[in-house]
């Protein structure tokens, strides 16, 4: 989840913009207390007990650990941040040994680790001290919401869900917005983001910068003036005016 405001009206934080909030946030995503592990002991009576297991495999960290250090080293500031919970959940050892580990093949890559909460705080205060934060699947969901925020919102928050080698997915992290079905309220931003990180995945970098940039552009001029349903204007033709400039772009290269 790349986390980059583009523009300062879209900050919500007073003096922090799209100097102070860029960065990445890598998060586990099949594993935690989302993989379904748990259940309920005498249900719907006063001695109910609801059990949910959080699951971490060594293979599992690791692989997400070593994507981290690997993105933290293509970043211009080769930084990376473990975001976890060790001091009150002891199965979270493993990241913090994972992680240690997997370090010393990355020397070049400087290392830091957080609490989540305090993590929490931190991209408030300071969001300028991260680069790339690697967590676990249930508080990078909840980090990267909060991320969205800095960016200006829902509207603009894309995200990847990749499995190297294999199929992957790209995707608004707002989902599908059917409440928005067929009232062309939608703004289709995230949508569009998602297909450029889609395109530099795949190593179409140029196409995924000129998207990229065109967007950026539209923000900072505020033709498009929020990333919200409040921008006054419909799906398509926020559609067309990034189509509009990614033209004008290649017209004037």
């Amino acid at each position: 989840r790349p986390i980059r405001c583009l523009a300062d009206h879209l900050s919500p934080l007073k003096g922090k913009g799209p100097g102070e909030i860029d960065f990445v946030v890598c998060r586990e995503n099949t594993e935690d207390a989302y993989a379904g592990i748990g259940g309920f002991l005498k249900k719907d009576t006063p001695d109910e007990v609801a059990v949910q297991n959080m699951i971490y495999t060594r293979r599992g960290v690791e692989r997400i650990v070593r994507y981290a250090f690997e993105t933290a080293r293509k970043r211009p500031r080769h930084k990376l941040t473990l975001v976890d919970k060790a001091n009150a959940i002891a199965a979270h050892d493993l990241w913090r040994r994972t992680f240690a580990e997997v370090g010393l093949e990355y020397p070049d890559v400087q290392t830091e680790v957080a609490y989540v909460d305090a993590a929490g705080m931190w991209m408030i205060k300071n969001p300028e001290s991260f680069d790339v934060i690697v967590t676990t699947n249930l508080f990078g969901d909840i980090l990267t919401d909060l991320g969205a925020i800095l960016q200006g919102g829902l509207g603009i928050a894309a995200s990847a869900n990749l499995n190297p080698g294999k199929v992957s997915m790209f995707e608004p992290i707002h989902g599908s917005a059917p409440k928005y079905r067929g009232l062309g309220k939608a703004n289709p931003l995230a949508a569009i983001a998602a297909g450029a990180m889609l395109l530099d995945y795949v190593g179409e970098k140029d196409a995924a910068a000129r998207i990229e940039g065109a967007v950026e552009r539209l923000l900072v001029s505020r033709r498009i003036a929020s990333v919200g349903t409040d921008s006054g204007l419909s799906t398509s033709q926020i559609g067309d005016l990034v189509v509009s400039e990614l033209k004008t772009s290649a017209a004037t290269a």
